[in-house]
């Protein structure tokens, strides 16, 4: 079967989606080869919202690989404002967690006080020059988590392209983003993501446990959702192949039937992924 063939259901929930106005993003490429499934507006610049913290984990991953920082280094919650939404420290008690907690906080939550502590420690700047050494230019974590965004701020969390997400995340499962112990790393931290409501929904795992292989598959991947954004990225392993995959929706977020339709947009290129690997 082409790819044209087992993706056909993705091609025509997406196009569905750009008919009612929306801008959508999509990349598939099998690991192992490389070979290009899908590639629709992959190189279209969208906002991305959390999944931009990915290209946080990699600098902290790569400054505790070489020694620029240390796993059990104490970060305290109050070198920063507070901020809201997504993550659990906000909800604990315990003020200076280790770095490497922060990160796997970072990787399991999508936490935005994690992110933003991490963040103070580690510097903005030092992300961009890491993204830009790997050759990223259309995908950046660009500001920190903010509760409401001014003029004078950067107007999204992160944006990206899909084609460049892809690579990313293909390059971490093969172990070549920046050295092997480093995309090793970050893996392990994303394995520890429990938000499965997106592209992930049609694989049938439990959000809070999967980081080893359930009935022949296994998913690592990171979410990014706003207002009038959805994302996702991730990487799918199966018995018959593995594939590296990213989408982003931006839609006029007006009504709850039009963002379940994006929703299950998404859904259906977890079920095109999932047929193709198993």
């Amino acid at each position: 079967m082409s790819a044209a063939e087992s993706f056909s259901n993705s091609f025509v929930a997406l196009g569905d989606l750009a008919i009612r106005g929306a801008h959508v993003s999509a990349s598939v490429n099998e690991l192992n080869t490389g070979l290009g499934l899908v590639a629709i507006d992959d190189r279209v610049v969208l906002p991305t919202a959390s999944v931009g913290k990915v290209l946080l984990l990699v600098e902290v991953a790569a400054r505790l690989a070489e020694g620029g920082s240390s796993d059990l280094e104490i970060l305290d919650k109050n070198s920063v404002d507070a901020v809201a939404d997504s993550g659990i420290w906000q909800h604990l008690q315990a003020p200076s967690p280790p770095l490497a907690d922060l990160a796997a906080l970072v990787g399991s939550a999508s936490d935005n006080l994690a992110t933003n502590v991490l963040l103070a420690h580690v510097g903005l700047e030092a992300v961009r020059r890491r993204t830009e050494s790997l050759g990223i230019r259309k995908t950046a974590l660009l500001d920190v988590v903010r509760d409401e965004r001014g003029p004078d701020d950067a107007p999204q969390l992160s944006v990206g392209s899909t084609a460049e997400l892809a690579w990313l995340f293909g390059a971490l499962a093969r172990g070549q983003l920046v050295s092997q112990p480093v995309s090793q790393r970050v893996l392990d931290w994303l394995s520890l993501g429990t938000d499965l409501s997106l592209v992930a929904s049609a694989f049938g795992l439990d959000p809070l446990a999967h980081r080893h292989v359930d009935h022949g598959i296994q998913v690592i991947n990171k979410t990014g959702t706003d207002t009038g954004v959805r994302s996702e990225a991730g990487v799918l392993f199966g018995p018959r192949t593995a594939m590296a995959y990213a989408v982003t929706v931006q839609f006029s977020d007006t009504s709850l039937p039009g963002r379940l339709h994006v929703i299950d947009a998404m859904r259906t290129i977890g079920h095109d992924l999932l047929e193709y690997v198993h």
